[in-house]
């Protein structure tokens, strides 16, 4: 059911040195660096990520926003939790398509739950465009 979650974090410095060093004791590691956002997992998956939450557009005060990525079985279900979030009345963030800059075949929709959080659904093998 959930393929990845994230969460947005006051102290960027000390957040990261934090989750180095505990998930590091699970076997978990930093798997994708953005800067200012950090993908955590094992085998190459981050399936846990950390963001700084005093860069980008999700700062919002101290409600900030949390991320929660939904699996879906393939491309037409992404589109259906989109269309049906839109037509719920949910704000769209990004229509359904290919995100290769997460890696080839990401096909991914994200709106926002009526507390304005990010919620994703994303499907890992989409053919790219």
């Amino acid at each position: 059911m959930i393929d990845h979650f994230g969460i947005n974090c006051a102290d960027w410095d000390a957040s990261r040195s934090f989750y180095d060093a505990v998930l590091g004791t699970l076997g978990h590691g930093r798997v994708m660096d953005f800067g200012v956002a950090v993908g955590y997992g094992s085998d190459g998956n981050p399936a846990f990520w950390i963001s700084d939450a005093t860069k980008g557009d999700h700062v919002d005060g101290p409600n900030r926003e949390v991320h929660i990525a939904f699996a879906a079985r393939d491309v037409e279900q992404v589109r259906a939790f989109h269309d049906a979030a839109v037509a719920w009345g949910a704000e769209s963030l990004h229509a359904p398509r290919l995100w290769p800059e997460y890696h080839p075949g990401y096909f991914g929709a994200f709106v926002r739950d009526p507390d304005g959080n990010n919620v994703e659904a994303v499907f890992h093998g989409a053919a790219p465009a």
